[in-house]
Order: structure tokens, then sequence, then C-alpha cells
């Protein structure tokens, strides 16, 4: 594995391998010895700005061994100006590796392509694979195996989090349940590309009946603020509430990869109640990152 920029590009070996050594760094966190990134700087391209992503990312590179840099928006200017190609080779030969979060996945692709450094997507429009790796982790430390369980996403079908775990589904053997306004669903190009039991409706109640997994998304995503009225609008039955949760098994896991908004996506008594789990998810994108970065070094 050279870079990772997908989840639909991955396999399931890959997967499995960043699973197995996530939990081993979670297991000996602070007791590890071996600093894989020692010597190195890697590059923090952040065109979106994040709390989680960022700190997760520059603890791990430390606890690793190696530096890092932050570069935003104004500093990188992926897109904008220079062309990435070109931005992409002068990088190559000052840094080891790079994190990007930002819109358009090509962008991502082509630094990859022409900086031939290990490159991580850390967010884009099209996916989000560091959060789905670090929930699916959460989801097998919490029940063993995703296997045969049943996620049910709800709220927008089509945003990042969503296509990752549609093409998740067809990677791992488990159910995923789009509940979403008909508009707001993947098309069947897409759904193809998945080739995964992956099954989409407007009735969110059917969704959540004797689900394993309850997992929600913010409404609005950063550049789509312009559209937060109509979105409220329409994704506005699509949340989880106590009663929802009911319909679900009884040892469902309640997920969300905030932030939240209590009282859109979540209510706050729901999230309050499943807190611990929300957190724990928030914690493993540490160590599924650090994962993440060992094994792109070691297969260099």
């Amino acid at each position: 594995m050279k870079h990772l920029l997908s989840i639909e590009q991955m396999s399931r070996e890959e997967i499995d391998g960043i699973l197995r050594r996530t939990a081993e760094f979670k297991t000996n966190r602070g007791r590890i010895s071996a600093k894989p990134l020692a010597g190195q700087t890697w590059a923090l391209i952040f065109s979106k700005p994040s709390t989680r992503t960022r700190v997760s990312f520059e603890v791990g590179i430390r606890e690793l061994g190696g530096e890092s840099i932050y570069m935003n928006a104004a500093d990188a200017q992926l897109g904008r100006g220079e062309l990435i190609k070109d931005t992409a080779r002068v990088l190559a030969r000052m840094i080891h590796g790079a994190i990007i979060r930002t819109y358009a996945q090509r962008d991502i692709e082509e630094f990859a392509e022409f900086s031939g450094v290990p490159t991580v997507n850390a967010l884009t429009d099209d996916e989000h694979p560091c959060q789905i790796l670090g929930d699916i982790f959460t989801i097998q430390e919490k029940r063993e195996s995703i296997e045969n369980k049943v996620v049910t996403f709800v709220g927008d079908g089509v945003a990042n989090t969503a296509r990752s775990w549609l093409f998740a589904a067809g990677k791992l053997a488990f159910e995923l349940r789009i509940a979403s306004p008909k508009r707001y669903q993947p098309k069947g190009k897409l759904l193809r590309r998945s080739s995964g039991r992956v099954f989409c409706t407007e009735d969110l109640q059917e969704a959540a009946r004797d689900a394993d997994v309850l997992y929600t998304d913010i409404w609005v995503s950063m550049g789509r603020e312009a559209e937060e009225a109509r979105r409220e609008a329409e994704l506005g039955p699509y949340w989880i509430t106590e009663s929802l949760v009911k319909l679900a098994k009884p040892d469902a896991l309640v997920m969300h990869c905030l932030p939240a908004h209590r009282g859109q996506e979540i209510d706050e008594k729901t999230f309050e109640a499943h807190a611990q789990t929300i957190f724990d998810q928030a914690e493993n994108r540490l160590h599924v990152q650090k994962a993440i970065l060992a094994e792109l070094v070691k297969t260099e």
C-alpha cells in the first residue's frame, strides 16, 4: 500500500492489516520503542480546518518518532495558483509523506501521482477513509467483528462518510442501510461500484429495525453552508432519537463522527447516553491513523 486515498481502492487484506495494527498500537500505547517515522517530516496540508483530524495526526506522527508541519489553505493553495502537480513535485523533495484534507478527490490523487511520497486522504468531498477505518475498528473492538452486522446510516446518504461506508460494505461483508430522503440517496452507478449489501430507503424506522449500529453525521459539510436551510428542512426527520434507538437491537451502538449538532442529526439525551461509544470512536482515530502511517512506511 503506497497511499491511502480511498476505501474503494483498498483490498480486504489491507483493511484487515491496518485494523490488526491499530489494536496493537492502542493496547501498547506508551510502551512501544519502535519509531518507524524517526527522521521523517510529514506535511499536513489542510484546505478544510479540523480539530480531531489535525490533532490525531500530529500526535500520531510524534508518537511514531516523526515531525510534522502544518500548512493551511493560504499556505498550500491546493487547486489555486500553482498547479497541484508542481506543488507536489516541490514538496516531494523536502518531505517524507503528506496528509491532505481538501475538497476535490482528484486533487489528492494528483498530488500522490506527481509527488511519489506516501499520501493520506484526511477527508475530501468524496470520501473520509480514515474516519471509517476508525469506526470499523470501534465496532470490532466492542462487538468482535463487523461481518454480518447491520449498520444503519441516517442522514445524507451521499456525503463523504456515507460513501466510504458504502465501499466498506463491499469489502467487509456487512449490511449497510442508508435512511435518507430520495435526493440524498446514492444513485445506481455508485451502488454498483460498492458491490456490497447496501439498501437505501426513505423509511427511517424500517432501516433502524434490528440494526447493530445506528450512525449519523452532520447535515451541512464545509463548503455547503449556502444549502443549510434547505438541508435542515429536507433532512429534519432523519435523526437519531431515543425512540429510533428502541427499534434497533437492545445492545446497538450509536455512533457519530463529530462534530455533533444536538437537536439536528441526534438529540441531546441520545448523544449523552451513548457518549462513551462516540468518544471512543473519536479516540480511535489516533490509533488507526498511526497504523496507517506505519503501514505506508513499511511498504515504501
